[in-house]
């Protein structure tokens, strides 16, 4: 019997980590695990459709697996010289013979594939194609379709982070303990953050969003918090997102064309996800320490809870970015207090806080922060100022959707001519 083409693609992907780090328990040899897992994951996708799922999935994965793996490694024996593969040392069926105190192949290590592919000796770049590709299970095309790369590129970023595996020798299925463990889950929480960040606000591109992105990143997110469920953070993640990602459909226009929120239709916004996110965050700010993706959740829950952007709680909002800024400071934290700060105290005092960040020479002339003193700018009355900030953040901006909305306001004002705006 049949099977629907997607519900076998959520399957594969909920099976992905399992199976590699099933692999990887048993083999080691994570770079060629991880091929082997690949392969046998596109043989499910193409055959399942057709054929029906077999009674044990997962089972059948690591068989096919197994297989692909060995193939791999009499293919590497005989291609080159011995002392080029580490697996020369031993007869392949040794190689492939479980070591005698090898794990069952029932124990299920995805969250320690996932604290490993975010190890700190990897790249950001690194940890978020490793995490997508080995935990995620997304092919290589599907990773560089979604970040708008050429795939042989995405191919050697992978490879490249593979290698970083071999050579340094780091044990991916290796699980920290105490606090080498709290900074770990830091960064696997960093990665999941900015997958997210890129799907809901593409850096590059024709569009604003990658919702195969937003939605890949709500998902890990989402299996790390029932692997998690007490770890305020990794609730507060989920709940960020869900908050944020609910209002993706109404903030752009059938052309693409980008719809800030205080013009967006609210009827569009996603209730299910609102709903799901507050509860989240609710039950996890009374909990114990509140962290900064806590914060960030709350904040997005005061935006999504107001009806329009009149009833907008800003004295709230704005003691929730002072919270922030004493536990996760951020010059991008710093550029939403000061919006918060305009619209408690107004458009002055906005620019004041603005004033204190060009200071720092990473934001200085970065596209958001001209965005938003453009926008406080104008509040304050002053349009001249306020158009030539819109039409330099323009300027400076890589997403075509944010370019062409700043250079519309510039225009709008007064400053270049409307054509800017494509």
């Amino acid at each position: 019997m049949s099977s629907d083409p997607a519900d076998v693609g959520d399957l594969l992907r909920e099976l992905a980590p399992q199976v590699l780090g099933a692999l990887v328990r048993r083999y080691g040899q994570f770079h060629l695990c991880e091929d082997a897992s690949q392969e046998a994951l596109l043989a499910a996708a193409l055959q399942w459709p057709a054929e029906g799922q077999p009674e044990n999935p997962r089972g059948w994965l690591i068989t096919v697996a197994s297989r692909r793996l060995m193939d791999q490694v009499r293919s590497e024996q005989s291609r080159r010289r011995r002392e080029d593969l580490i697996a020369v040392a031993t007869p392949a069926a040794e190689l492939l013979a479980p070591p005698a105190d090898a794990e069952p192949m029932g124990r299920d290590d995805s969250l320690a594939l996932l604290f490993g592919c975010c190890h700190p000796q990897l790249s950001a770049p690194s940890q978020i194609t490793l995490t997508l590709r080995a935990v995620g299970g997304l092919s290589t095309a599907q990773i560089a379709t979604a970040f708008g790369v050429p795939e042989a590129t995405m191919a050697q970023r992978i490879s490249r982070a593979k290698q970083t595996i071999r050579e340094s020798g780091l044990v991916v299925l290796d699980l920290p303990v105490g606090a080498e463990r709290d900074e770990r889950l830091r960064a696997v929480l960093h990665v999941l953050y900015l997958v997210f960040n890129e799907g809901y606000t593409a850096t590059d591109g024709e569009s604003l969003t990658v919702p195969a992105l937003s939605e890949e990143a709500i998902r890990l997110t989402r299996w790390l918090h029932r692997l998690l469920p007490d770890d305020g953070e990794v609730a507060g993640l989920l709940a960020l997102m869900l908050l944020t990602d609910a209002r993706r459909a109404a903030r752009t226009l059938p052309d693409g064309s980008l719809v800030p929120l205080a013009e967006q239709d609210r009827g569009k916004w996603d209730l299910q996800r609102i709903d799901e996110g507050i509860a989240l965050i609710s039950a996890a700010l009374p909990r114990g320490e509140v962290g900064p993706y806590q914060l960030q959740a709350a904040i997005a829950a005061v935006h999504d809870e107001a009806a329009t952007m009149a009833d907008t709680d800003w004295p709230q909002i704005l003691a929730l970015y002072e919270l922030l800024e004493l536990t996760g400071p951020n010059p991008f934290t710093a550029l939403g207090r000061a919006v918060a700060v305009a619209m408690v105290r107004g458009p002055a005092a906005g620019l004041a806080v603005l004033a204190e960040l060009e200071r720092d020479k990473r934001m200085a002339r970065h596209h958001r922060l001209l965005a938003t003193r453009a926008h406080l700018e104008e509040l304050a009355g002053d349009r001249r100022s306020a158009a030539a900030d819109y039409l330099q953040a323009a300027r400076r901006a890589t997403s075509l959707p944010e370019r062409r909305y700043l250079a519309v306001q510039a225009a709008r004002l007064g400053e270049g001519p409307r054509t800017t705006a494509g």
